[in-house]
């Protein structure tokens, strides 16, 4: 008789979940993904079955929630987010049944990268070479996606001569996983390149906002035959909403992001049965970018927002049965975030806020004030949270607020944060400034 080695018996024997988790991940094989085309329609399967990708964008948010609420797969921007390697991403998509399109890293001509230095260029390709060979094989990787936006504010078209020696070198070291690499928006320039440069990338991926309605026109129009997926897409970008006299963009509210998260699936997504494989929906978490609340559809504290409903729903067929709140109305001094707001140092001013819950849960209301970020970058890139400002809230009863003013002059934003209970906010921001 075989006897079993002695560590792993003493696992067993305690009941040692983490061991036997751990000898399960490394004991199976990496997943079969093709592309395949029938009649004109392009799908993916993993180990033969259709896999239609029911997807979020997540760096750090929560996977658990992600695979109760329906998704399938998630995709991430590097194999080595800063808090945790690949393969403990890739495990954790294990555990709770989720592929992944695993990012790969690649230099940005806006980030200062030289496509025109070989040296650089082949350093990157060899760094790429470790990490598909440390990943390859795992069980939970989907897709290989070779860069991020690397279309946005460049002038070489070099960088899709690197794009398309990595697809072709992740083929040749890998012949289980397509390759995909992602644009912000889509023009014909940026069509024309990928057809002509990179023939060994399996799949156009295209990250778009509040146009992702005109999607399926714009992917007729320019040319794209091949299969597509869409990569991010989510609230209303700050670029294309419109702003204050003084130039600070205007977020949507919760409420109105959901319904607009709904029209911009059906419309921009669901739409296209034949070309498109799916969608990874931006973001499975929080993240400071103009706000604290622009693109995360989750709140800092972890609660979820209407957006989490609305792909509940996209993914399931049916709603949670706990909803988030709605906002009805929120104006401050009487005007909305669309009349440009205009205070007076130190002086007293209201607020309301007009909220509603179908479940007729129990809601707290919570304030803030701050000032107007600075830090503002591109493409996603970090950002610093402007500093709550203390001591300006003197009442709150039921969506009511009465608050002073702040005494320095500049631009500045009220939120409001409603909490039913149960793990779910509702959320919007007036942006105010303050003159004398």
């Amino acid at each position: 008789m075989r006897l079993l080695p002695l560590m792993l018996l003493v696992a067993l024997l305690l009941g040692c979940k983490d061991a036997t988790d751990e000898t399960a991940v490394t004991s199976q094989s990496a997943k079969k993904v093709e592309l395949v085309q029938t009649d004109g329609k392009y799908s993916l399967l993993v180990d033969k079955k259709p896999f239609y990708i029911k997807g979020a964008g997540l760096e750090f948010g929560n996977v658990e929630a992600l695979a109760k609420h329906g998704g399938n797969s998630f995709r991430t921007w590097r194999t080595n987010n800063g808090r945790r390697q690949g393969q403990e991403v890739l495990d954790e998509a294990l555990k709770n049944g989720l592929m992944v399109t695993m990012g790969i890293e690649m230099g940005s001509e806006r980030h200062g990268f030289d496509y025109n230095d070989v040296a650089q260029v082949q350093a990157q390709k060899e760094r790429v070479r470790e990490e598909v060979l440390a990943l390859k094989d795992h069980p939970a990787l989907l897709i290989w996606s070779i860069g991020n936006e690397l279309n946005l504010n460049y002038t070489n078209p070099k960088v899709w001569d690197a794009v398309n020696d990595i697809a072709k070198m992740i083929h040749e070291l890998d012949g289980n996983h397509p390759t995909t690499t992602t644009l912000a928006g889509i023009s014909q320039k940026e069509v024309d390149y990928i057809k002509s440069k990179c023939p060994d990338l399996d799949i156009l991926s295209i990250q778009m906002y509040g146009d992702l309605p005109n999607l399926p026109v714009l992917i007729q129009e320019f040319g794209w035959e091949g299969p597509y997926m869409v990569t991010e897409w989510g609230a209303t970008g700050h670029w294309e909403v419109p702003t204050t006299s003084w130039g600070a963009p205007i977020e949507e509210n919760s409420t109105v992001k959901a319904n607009n998260y709904l029209k911009r699936f059906e419309g921009g997504i669901a739409k296209d049965t034949m070309q498109c494989l799916g969608s990874y929906v931006f973001l499975w978490g929080n993240k400071q970018e103009r706000t604290p609340t622009w693109y995360g559809i989750f709140m800092e504290n972890g609660n979820e927002t209407a957006a989490v409903d609305v792909m509940h729903f996209l993914w399931n067929g049916t709603w949670p049965e706990n909803r988030s709140p709605k906002i009805e109305e929120f104006v401050l001094d009487g005007k909305s975030a669309y009349q440009n707001v205009s205070l007076k140092p130190g002086q007293t001013y209201t607020s309301l806020a007009s909220i509603s819950d179908g479940n007729g849960d129990s809601l707290e209301y919570i304030w803030d004030i701050m000032p107007e970020s600075t830090d503002l970058k591109e493409g996603g890139d970090h950002e610093e949270r402007p500093e709550s400002l203390m001591g300006l809230i003197q009442e709150s009863n039921n969506g009511q607020l009465l608050f002073k003013a702040p005494e320095k002059e500049g631009a500045y934003r009220l939120f409001v944060y409603v909490n039913d209970g149960n793990g779910h906010t509702a959320t919007g921001n007036i942006p105010f400034f303050v003159n004398k």
